[in-house]
């Protein structure tokens, strides 16, 4: 005779449950982890088309000083890190590594209110001398908030860095100085700057 009794099942697992403050802590942690990932995949994208490093002329091959002389060109990836140094793509990957720093990180934190003493602007990519100095700071960011600085180094990043930066690009005199000084007047404008002198002399 078959057994008709209902079978009963094993209670599955309890859902898992995270308290509102432990979530906040948790969104705090992924986007600290994101931007850690962010930061190391430039840094690794910048190591990998940095061309291998010249031996010394004592240490080189009669045939790789040779090779090195007969193709000058044969070395790939960019001679410097400065961004106006770069061009194509390596400048656009540049730029959005940089963009993402500038608006999660420096804005953010260091951002401040917007006046006529301080002017921004939101399209600083636009703004050749704002590109310049946000990446040299956002370089020197990377190297002074590194383990390897030391204890020293975010202190020594925000006085000299941090500071000198932004006294030169928010100044009323600054490259934002067409730009929007006023959060209800948003506004933007290169300014000119002078045309460079033409070698030689006309006939």
């Amino acid at each position: 005779m078959s057994d008709t009794s209902p079978t009963v099942s094993a209670p599955g697992p309890e859902p898992f449950q995270v308290s509102d403050e432990n979530l906040d802590d948790l969104a705090s942690t992924l986007a600290r982890t994101i931007a850690e990932v962010r930061r190391h995949g430039v840094i690794l994208d910048r190591l990998g088309s940095e061309p291998d490093p010249v031996p010394p002329a004592d240490q080189q091959t009669d045939g790789a000083a040779e090779a090195g002389a007969a193709d000058p060109e044969k070395v790939d990836g960019p001679t410097s890190v400065f961004i106006l140094a770069l061009g194509g793509e390596a400048y656009a990957v540049e730029l959005a590594a940089l963009s993402d720093w500038v608006n999660h990180l420096l804005l953010p934190v260091y951002g401040r209110e917007i006046s006529t003493t301080r002017p921004w602007c939101a399209q600083w990519h636009e703004h050749p001398e704002a590109v310049a100095r946000l990446h040299a700071l956002w370089l020197a960011w990377q190297q002074l908030t590194d383990t390897e600085a030391g204890l020293a180094g975010p202190s020594t990043w925000h006085r000299d860095h941090l500071d000198q930066a932004l006294v030169h690009l928010r100044a009323p005199d600054g490259p934002f100085a067409a730009c929007t000084t006023s959060p209800t007047r948003p506004n933007h404008r290169v300014l000119t700057t002078p045309a460079p002198e033409q070698s030689g002399v006309a006939a």
